[in-house]
């Protein structure tokens, strides 16, 4: 029913025969408005970003700092609903035709049906889901679904991944790998660590899917550096902290949007 997670791999594809990475991009929905985000999100793909991932808005996002709760808090305090997040997605993808995931925990969509999600996120063109907080073992139905509407399902791994439990989690995953740096919540760090760099040569050894990091990468030369071992370099906080700092909405929009060309510069550099 959808192409689009071809046009996830081909995104992923096109930017390792450039040799560099993939800049992945985050911003929730709904920040600081429905309409607002939207513009942010589109602003990100100017910028330079290969894919967007939009959050759906949780009230307990217990793997997210306090960046993104911050910014949670405010869609949420809007009145932001799945809709807005459909909206989100099919506007920013139709407006630039690259790929637009969600990232969102399981209990949301567990209340909304999974038949239901999967249609409609496929029918607004998204290219899949990041399930951050699904096992693996409980994801049947959902990757049933996910496959009939042609969408990726990533999942994450993270440095305490076993080499048996990488195995299985990459089997069951498509479209990429989220690999998160470190153990912790979501946010800028001062290094993004040697654990990251062990991590993608485990998670390649254990499957042909393209490895991606995220958490804790903020800056050009952050992205450098995992962009010399990693196939996607994914950044959040950093884009809406820009939001957050800024004066206004249109300065937002500009700061993440050069934030999305400093990045950019950054997963070009050949190491």
């Amino acid at each position: 029913m959808s192409g689009n997670i071809q046009l996830l791999s081909d995104t992923l594809e096109q930017a390792k025969a450039e040799n560099r990475a993939a800049l992945i991009a985050y911003l929730p929905a709904g920040f600081p408005t429905v309409d607002g985000g939207i513009e942010a999100v589109k602003a990100v793909f100017d910028g330079g970003a290969d894919v967007v991932e939009v959050g759906l808005p949780h009230s307990d996002p217990v793997l997210d700092g306090p960046v993104i709760q911050t910014a949670d808090d405010i869609a949420l305090r809007g009145g932001v609903k799945i809709a807005d997040v459909m909206r989100t997605v099919r506007e920013a993808h139709e407006a630039t035709g690259k790929p637009v995931l969600v990232m969102t925990y399981w209990n949301p969509i567990d209340r909304y049906g999974i038949e239901r999600f999967t249609a409609e996120l496929a029918e607004a063109g998204g290219a899949g889901c990041i399930l951050p907080d699904l096992p693996v073992q409980e994801s049947a139905v959902w990757r049933e679904h996910a496959e009939k509407h042609g969408l990726a399902t990533v999942f994450v791994v993270a440095p305490s991944s076993k080499d048996e439990r990488l195995a299985t989690i990459t089997r069951a995953g498509s479209g990429f790998v989220y690999a998160a740096s470190l153990m912790g919540v979501t946010g800028t760090r001062e290094s993004v660590g040697e654990q990251a760099a062990d991590l993608v040569r485990r998670t390649r050894a254990a499957s042909e899917l393209p490895v991606c990091v995220g958490l804790g990468v903020s800056n050009a030369e952050q992205a450098a550096e995992v962009a010399s071992f990693a196939d996607g370099v994914i950044v959040g906080s950093a884009f809406v902290k820009r939001m957050l700092d800024a004066d206004d909405h249109a300065a937002g929009v500009a700061a993440v949007r050069e934030l999305a060309g400093e990045l950019a510069r950054g997963v070009r550099r050949v190491s």
